[in-house]
């Protein structure tokens, strides 16, 4: 009766705040796919071109989640000791480092969006031109980078204010505005692609001022009421100013490990795009119809990933460790039983999905009904390794060891794995898919021993 009650106790605690991230997620990636639809209706060029766009700034999305997730470690553990401390000043001192972390983190997502946005001003075609080689898709690439340069600042902000308030459980409010952010996304994008309502005829330009409006909605709300409403943490703007050299070193030790692994791995993933784009319009074109898929198949393993991370760390924060391994254990059964479910969601419903980007030509089709083949089969190790490396581990404070695993396997395996099976044997798009994501068949095995270890509970401290 006590096992029961304690993993119906702890799956309803998982739950509480998977589901409302995952629904959010998918909402933002509903807007994704809404936008790669209205686009592919365009034809196959613009379809690409908006692809590869959004690969270089997925980039800075990924360095983000990075900034994010890293605080993430020290706020939920910071929570937990705040809510859990009978000492008064114990709980002071833990609030006062969770204000810290949140300002480091924020500091830095500025910092990192001016860096993006001066690179996509500054070399656009450069950046176009290493994902391909096709003259038509990188001058709309080009077209589509002039009108997103501000998005970096809007997008970075609203992204790690989001992940501050999950990791607190606060997981309803960035839901309701996400729900909100997709009817704003989907007018925009649907008048100024198109030219309706009078409005002109802006085709790929449109998609991405679309995108720009339904941001800078985002972060008037989530960061609006981080900074002015939110009793929880108590964060102000006058806060971001704050000192925060005590805390500085245990930031640097927890959370820059997860940017770096995250930042390299970004740059990692960006590398497996500009493969696919070297592979030519109709691989890039059939990549763009399911990476999207993917993504929404995977939305419920993101949110138990995110949802791993916060309850690891406030159990942790709480002193609890024996019940942090026993959680560890049950969120890597749940991994295989959510990567398993969502390779059905893709195998049986495939070739519908596919059906919807009707405009797409026979060759690309065919491709991307043999990368969905591949994803169905990948995905089922990457949804477990990503609960682990991305929820459970990093919880833990296991940052530098996860930042060695994730890049190791990644350049080591992976990318030449891929790029051999691509440009020099020519094999099938099935196969080069599937040795591009070999990594997440090992970090599953790796993140099973390291869990079985108990090496990746780490001690964080309040100041340096």
């Amino acid at each position: 009766m006590n096992k029961t009650y304690s993993s119906s106790n702890f799956y309803g605690k998982v739950f509480k705040l998977a589901l409302p991230i995952a629904a959010q997620s998918t909402i933002v990636i509903g807007v994704n796919m809404l936008d790669t639809m209205m686009v592919g209706k365009l034809g196959d060029d613009p379809l690409a071109a908006t692809s590869l766009a959004n690969s270089f700034i997925s980039v800075f999305q990924i360095f983000c989640m990075g900034l994010g997730m890293g605080a993430s470690v020290l706020v939920s553990r910071y929570w937990g000791m705040k809510q859990s401390s009978p000492d008064r000043s114990q709980a002071d001192e833990a609030s006062v480092a969770l204000k810290q972390t949140i300002s480091l983190m924020l500091r830095l997502t500025v910092i990192l969006a001016f860096l993006f946005a001066a690179a996509t001003y500054l070399a656009p075609g450069i950046i176009m031109r290493s994902y391909t080689e096709e003259e038509p898709i990188i001058n709309l690439g080009i077209k589509y980078f002039n009108y997103s340069i501000p998005t970096y600042f809007f997008l970075g902000i609203s992204l790690t204010s989001t992940i501050v308030l999950r990791s607190v459980g606060q997981v309803i409010y960035p839901l309701i505005v996400s729900i909100g952010a997709f009817f704003v996304n989907f007018s925009m994008n649907y008048i100024l692609i198109f030219g309706k309502f009078g409005a002109p005829r802006m085709e790929i330009a449109g998609a991405a001022l679309g995108t720009l409006i339904a941001r800078i909605f985002e972060v008037v709300l989530i960061a609006g009421y981080l900074f002015l409403y939110d009793k929880k943490i108590y964060f102000r703007i006058k806060d971001i100013f704050m000192s925060t050299k005590s805390l500085i070193r245990e930031y640097i030790r927890i959370c820059i490990p997860v940017l770096i692994s995250d930042g390299i791995l970004a740059i990692g993933t960006n590398s497996v795009a500009m493969v696919i784009g070297h592979l030519g319009g109709v691989f890039a074109a059939a990549n763009a119809i399911t990476s999207v898929t993917q993504q929404l198949s995977t939305v419920v393993i993101s949110g138990v990933s995110q949802a791993g991370a916060i309850v690891t760390g406030i159990t942790l924060g709480e002193g609890r460790r024996d019940k942090t391994m026993q959680q560890g254990y049950q969120f890597f059964k749940l991994g295989l039983i959510l990567g398993t479910l969502s390779a059905a969601f893709l195998f049986l419903f495939s070739n519908t999905i596919i059906g919807f980007y009707d405009n797409a030509s026979a060759e690309t089709a065919a491709t991307a009904k043999q990368l969905m083949n591949a994803i169905s089969l990948i995905i089922i190790f990457q949804g477990t390794n990503s609960i682990m490396t991305k929820g459970v581990l990093r919880g833990g404070g296991d940052t530098k060891m996860l930042m060695l695993a994730d890049n190791i396997f990644l350049w080591v395996l992976a990318i030449p794995l891929g790029m051999a099976a691509g440009f020099c044997f020519k094999m099938s798009a099935f196969w080069i898919y599937i040795l591009l994501k070999s990594d997440q068949i090992a970090k599953t095995v790796w993140a099973y021993l390291r869990l079985r270890s108990g090496k990746w509970i780490k001690k964080i401290s309040t100041r340096s």
